[in-house]
């Protein structure tokens, strides 16, 4: 019996072979016909992923470069980097390459080849070009990730034919234009993210059609126009991201139908209007962030209905009125964040039931009242920002139990009373911002508790007395800003031990003493505003070099020493104010190397020797004040290189030589100011190029020789001063354009002639007329006669009547009929030549007053012939009268130039 079973197993075994064998050999239809379309399928998908491997601007350098048909596994894709498969059918499923350095374009992949493919993800890669429309043969794929890459070109609407798409990401690209209408027929998709893409144009109204849809990000983009208002039929949406695009219209009242919603972010688009109260009904929602639009109205009451609400921004937008009570019910709240509105009313004593809350700013609004009482409930408070408001009151000194505070800003309100000693328990303060109120009293000692405390700013207050020296305590500050108080005493020494300041502001104070020492390497320094003290001690050994210095103002104390070339081994340097102090020595050329120079005053002090040509390199320099020292010697040529001057006062120095012909470069210059120094020569006429000056004083000087007729120019100037100088002549009737004078001041010269028909020569006050040679007109009988008018004798003309006209409109004065003509010409410009004879040139003027004339003007260089020819021709046609010869106006005899005005005929 066991012999039988044994045969029996041996029988079984050699059946079960025999039939293996024989479907090897002679497999049935069905089964080869598998295993055909298996081998051709992940043929032709492998061929499809090398053909588009080898497109690849670095096909040797990606992770890909492992693809190959031959191997260890006959050169199946399904093994390959990045390759997922069904092997049972032997098709690709996926294709997942995220950072895999892949630089190419998306043209030479044949998407038919992938019949069953259901991811797609190229992600953080650096494909360019466009999205084919060809993608669209991908008919069973479900995600779709094309982001972080340069893609560009438009959003193909083939992409709606993809109707088993759940995912799609193409964020961070460079696509164009409009996001297609045929994006609603992916009735599948859950989540589209389009943050950063590129696209732009209006929000399809289609997508209210995506009723799958729980995530729309399109963040950071182009999008305008309003949010549609379909998008309320999102049902299933749960997150809703449109941050930092240019939306604009309404928020759409709908959207208080999206009953799963968690998250609403709109931060930084254009929307106005109020905020539905609708969104009263979103209880799922757990953030809300709808700053920077344009929102009006009022905060809805209905907020107050969002219990799982943890975030709520709605700063910096118009929204008005007060804050509603009922946003104390907010027991979940950790941020609320209503700063940058038109808030009015108080501080709502409910805000003390937001156990949760973390941050509070409600700065820069319209709030009144005082600080209420209950915000001492907010335990796990943080940051609390009330800066900007119309608080008043008595400082909070509950504030001090609030033990977590890291940041505490009060600046800029009306609140009274003392810093309570209290506000020292705050070990965990970082910034305490109280600048701008009406504090009083002394800074509290125990405020060198705060050990923690990078931020210090109580300027422009009350206080008194002296810095407790406990804040040396305070080693890790970056600002400290204590100015504008009443505060004296000494700096604390300790104050940049740490290394860390940044900011120093103790301007306007009653400080005294030294700096202290730990400035002098305080290398972090930015800014340094230490003006109107009584500061001491030798400026040439208490400053070093800062490489982040950009502002520097000392002025209005009583350092002494030298100024040292390190100043210009400051190289973001663009502020050095040290005026009014007692500086001494000449100013270093080193100075001009400080190449971020916008403002150098060191006017006021005791400086002395040339002012150095190397400040001609600063070309940033748009005010240059050296006023009120002891500089010697020439105004350097290369102060008129700085083109972007606006402001040069010299002033009260003992500066020589002539007025700079250069300084007609500096084309912005609004302001020159060089009295009271030993300037001499000539007012160069290139003055009147500065076609900005509004302020020109040259007074108490030594220039000579008549005003440039070029002045006319200064069509903007209001205050002119060149009194006590030894100016001679008329001053130029061609002055009356200057409208803009407001002030003039010609006093202490030798000018003579009639004042130009303006206010501010007809009004000026005697002592700015008075020591003259012989000004006449004005309103100042007192001091300024009449201006003559040509006697005719026997009532006979001694020219032809048709002159009258001419020289009536001057006042008979040949003064202005020359100086007309000069300006009219150009100063005989060869562009205004109509015609040269043998002893001069023939000019065509208009002038001012609407009169066309030929002037002939004599050679300079004819000599005695030329000027008797002038002579002979004036002295004939005066005397001669006929109606076949040009008839003769006027003549004029210069020592620079002759000339005779001619009726001019065309």
């Amino acid at each position: 019996m066991a012999i039988f079973n044994e045969l029996l197993v041996l029988l079984k075994s050699f059946l079960i072979i025999t039939i293996t064998i024989n479907n090897l050999l002679f497999p049935r239809p069905y089964t080869a016909a598998i295993l055909h379309n298996s081998s051709n399928g992940t043929s032709e998908e492998a061929e499809a992923l090398l053909k588009w491997k080898d497109s690849l601007d670095n096909p040797t350098q990606s992770l890909i470069s492992s693809w190959k048909l031959h191997g260890p596994n006959n050169g199946s894709p399904c093994e390959w980097v990045g390759i997922n498969c069904d092997h049972e059918l032997g098709s690709v499923l996926g294709i997942n390459l995220t950072r895999c350095n892949l630089k190419a374009t998306l043209q030479h992949l044949s998407f038919s080849s992938f019949p069953n493919l259901l991811t797609f993800v190229l992600s953080d890669n650096l494909l360019y070009g466009s999205i084919p429309s060809s993608i669209s043969n991908l008919t069973k794929l479900n995600h779709l990730d094309l982001s972080g890459n340069h893609l560009s070109g438009n959003f193909p609407s083939e992409i709606g034919l993809l109707k088993s798409l759940n995912f799609l990401h193409v964020d961070v690209n460079n696509l164009s234009g409009s996001l297609p209408h045929e994006i609603g027929m992916l009735g599948s998709l859950k989540v589209f993210v389009g943050d950063a893409s590129g696209l732009s144009g209006s929000i399809p109204t289609s997508i209210g059609n995506l009723s799958s849809l729980t995530t729309l990000l399109l963040q950071n983009g182009k999008f305008s126009g309003s949010i549609p208002f379909e998008i309320g039929q999102l049902k299933s949406l749960t997150k809703l991201s449109f941050f930092n695009n240019s939306l604009t219209g309404s928020i759409p009242a709908s959207i208080g139908n999206l009953s799963s919603l968690t998250i609403i972010n709109f931060f930084e688009n254009q929307l106005s209007g109020p905020i539905p109260h609708e969104i009263g009904q979103l209880k799922s929602l757990a953030e809300l962030n709808l700053g920077i639009n344009h929102l009006s109205g009022t905060i809805p009451a209905s907020i107050g209905l969002l219990s799982k609400l943890t975030y709520l921004t709605l700063g910096e937008n118009n929204i008005v009125g007060s804050i509603p009570g009922e946003i104390g019910r907010l027991k979940a709240l950790t941020v609320l964040n209503l700063y940058g509105n038109q808030l009015t009313g108080t501080i709502p004593k409910s805000i003390g039931n937001m156990s949760s809350l973390t941050v509070l700013s409600l700065a820069f609004n319209k709030i009144r009242g005082s600080i209420p009482r209950e915000l001492e409930q907010l335990k796990s408070l943080t940051n609390l920002y009330l800066q900007h408001t119309h608080l008043t009151g008595l400082f909070p000194a509950f504030i001090a139990n609030l033990s977590k505070l890291t940041e505490f800003g009060l600046n800029k309100n009306e609140i009274s009373g003392t810093i309570p000693h209290e506000l020292g328990q705050l070990i965990s303060l970082e910034h305490l911002a109280l600048a701008e109120n009406h504090l009083s009293g002394s800074i509290p000692a125990s405020i060198g508790n705060l050990t923690s405390v990078t931020y210090f700013s109580v300027f422009t207050n009350n206080l008194v007395g002296s810095i407790p020296p406990e804040m040396n305590n305070l080693t890790h500050m970056k600002n400290f800003s204590v100015g504008g108080n009443i505060l004296s005493g000494y700096f604390p020494e300790n104050i940049c031990i740490g290394g860390q300041l940044m900011w120093f502001e103790a301007s306007d104070s009653y400080f005294k003493g030294s700096i202290p020492k730990s400035m002098k390497n305080c290398s972090t320094l930015i800014a340094v505003s230490l003006d109107g003290n009584q500061l001491t001690g030798d400026i040439s050994k208490d400053f070093g070099i800062y490489p982040n210095l950009e502002m520097m103002v000392l002025s209005n104390n009583m350092f002494v020493g030298e100024l040292t070339g390190n100043w210009g081994q400051c190289p973001k340097l663009s502020m050095l104010i040290i005026s009014n102090n007692k500086i001494s020595g000449p100013i270093p050329p080193e100075l001009g190397k400080a190449s971020q120079l916008h403002w150098l005053d060191l006017s006021s002090n005791r400086l002395e020797g040339k002012i150095p040509m190397e400040l001609g390199q600063l070309k940033l320099l748009f005010r240059l004040q050296l006023h009120n020292n002891t500089l010697t010697d020439n105004i350097p040529e290369e102060i008129g290189m700085l083109s972007d001057l606006q402001e040069l006062n010299l002033a009260t120095n003992k500066l020589g030589g002539p007025i700079p012909i250069h300084l007609e470069q500096c084309f912005k210059l609004l302001h020159l100011n060089l009295q009271n120094n030993r300037l001499s020569g000539t007012v160069p006429f290139q003055i009147g190029k500065l076609c900005s000056l509004e302020d020109l004083d040259l007074s108490q000087n030594s220039l000579v020789g008549e005003l440039p007729l070029e002045l006319k120019n200064l069509q903007v100037l209001e205050t002119l001063n060149i009194s006590h100088n030894k100016l001679s002549g008329s001053i130029p009737w061609s002055f009356s354009k200057m409208r803009s004078l407001i002030s003039v001041d010609v006093s202490y010269n030798e000018l003579e002639g009639p004042l130009p028909n303006i206010n501010a020569f007809i009004n000026a006050p005697a002592t700015s007329l008075q020591k003259n040679k012989g000004l006449c007109g004005g309103k100042n009988s007192s001091l300024l006669k009449p201006c003559s008018t040509p006697k005719r004798e026997n009532n006979k003309e001694t020219r032809e009547p048709e002159i009258e006209p001419l020289f009536a409109a001057w006042g008979h004065d040949g003064k202005k009929v020359h100086d007309d003509i000069v300006e009219a010409t150009e100063n005989f410009d060869s562009k205004y030549c109509i015609g040269v004879g043998g002893y001069g040139s023939v000019y065509k003027a208009l002038l001012s007053t609407g009169q066309v004339v030929a002037v002939k003007k004599f050679h300079e260089s004819g000599g005695v012939a030329s000027h008797k020819a002038f002579e002979y021709e004036a002295n004939v046609l005066t005397k001669v009268r006929h109606r076949n010869i040009i008839k003769l106006y006027g003549f004029c005899s210069h020592t620079r130039h002759s000339f005779l005005v001619y009726e001019f005929m065309e």
